[in-house]
């Protein structure tokens, strides 16, 4: 009868291919893995075998084996056996040693094979976590300034956190619409403002009150920007209730505010479910600044603007009965105009700037606004 022959695993072989296949998996370096395994095992045999000994540890590549050796100095007369050795006893393993070289001598104990497995497994786990923790980084990283999809995975002290997949976002009470609800589950687009690195992994704060989601939803919605035909020049906003997007086209066949607006108003109106009904002007913008703030009041018509360009201030005169429109509610029309051209403006109506005397620091042009566009026009 033929003997039956068992074939014995080499563990240090298993453990070897297990790191490499890891390491590779992860995008972790597999020297990178050695060397903090090596540095763990020193920690370990100093915690369980003596914290004073000056240790080195070698994890063979080759095998997967790990070897403990003490680091000594040859004296005459040692003071200290855990730091030194005679050298009468160092040439009894070297004969041509001499006072002042520094050997090492083998100490791995019999029982650290288990010490050693459990590091290496914390050290490897640790390292892959840490590794997982800095590609998610980077990845997101090269996102700040863009707009994320996720979902809402739940609220916590009026904290909005946003599972994204790889990791969550954290939507603060401060970069939330005012009046928005925000329910498990609801699929939404946030901005990315920032991304942090903690000892927890990435913190990535989002927005739905900056500025610049407005921009990149048009610009994810508007081919003629995605292609650089229509530019943004510049967004204000009131999350939540209005915002302005002055746009502008160096062709002269390319309506700019069109494009953004759509066939039958299709590309902003799904902008503006997207920002729960989020009222949005978009208008012309034009190198001459009484034009641009003209526009920028849309949707008031204008009679003239006097500028003062030295102090960036102007005076908008228009009709009477555009006066309350021209202002808006709360004075949010002028507010937003004055934030999306950089300059302060003071509305006056036609019969109120017919009693005043005009700066003399200030030119007034007759100005008609250009085509615009708004989602709703106030009452």
């Amino acid at each position: 009868m033929a003997r039956k022959t068992t074939k014995v695993k080499d563990n240090g072989q298993e453990f070897l291919t297990t790191l490499r296949e890891l390491g590779k998996e992860k995008g972790i370096d597999e020297e990178v893995l050695f060397e903090a395994i090596e540095a763990a095992l020193i920690s370990a045999y100093k915690r369980n075998f003596g914290s004073a000994q000056n240790v080195r540890v070698t994890l063979s590549r080759e095998t997967g084996h790990y070897h403990v050796y003490a680091i000594k100095t040859v004296v005459e007369d040692p003071e200290d056996e855990v730091t030194e050795i005679s050298l009468a006893q160092a040439r009894t393993i070297k004969p041509d040693y001499e006072v002042g070289d520094v050997i090492e001598i083998e100490v791995t104990p019999a029982n650290f094979g288990r010490i050693a497995a459990q590091t290496a497994k914390q050290v490897v786990v640790q390292r892959i976590r840490e590794a997982e923790r800095g590609i998610i980084y980077e990845e997101f990283m090269s996102r700040e300034g863009d707009i994320l999809t996720g979902l809402v995975q739940r609220v916590e002290n009026h904290n909005v956190y946003i599972d994204l997949g790889k990791t969550e976002a954290v939507l603060t009470p401060a970069e939330q619409i005012p009046g928005e609800t925000y329910n498990y589950n609801d699929r939404i687009k946030a901005y990315v403002v920032e991304v942090k690195k903690t000892n927890k992994g990435p913190q990535i704060v989002v927005s739905r009150t900056h500025p610049g989601l407005l921009k990149r939803l048009f610009e994810l919605e508007v081919p003629e920007i995605h292609e650089g035909i229509v530019e943004i020049k510049s967004v204000a906003r009131e999350p939540g209730n209005r915002s302005k997007i002055a746009v502008y086209s160096s062709e002269p066949s390319v309506d700019p505010v069109g494009s953004c607006v759509g066939h039958r108003g299709m590309r902003v109106q799904g902008i503006v479910e997207e920002l729960g009904s989020e009222k949005i002007d978009i208008v012309k913008w034009n190198a001459d600044p009484a034009k641009f703030i003209a526009n920028a009041l849309s949707p008031a018509k204008v009679v003239s603007v006097a500028i003062n360009e030295a102090e960036k201030v102007s005076r908008v005169v228009v009709p009477d009965y555009q006066l309350s429109l021209a202002i808006g509610k709360e004075g949010q029309n002028a507010r937003l105009a004055a934030k999306l051209t950089g300059w302060k403006i003071d509305i006056k109506s036609e019969s109120q700037a017919a009693d005043e005397v005009l700066d003399a620091n200030m030119n007034e042009v007759e100005v008609t606004g250009e085509e615009a566009f708004t989602s709703e026009v106030e009452s």
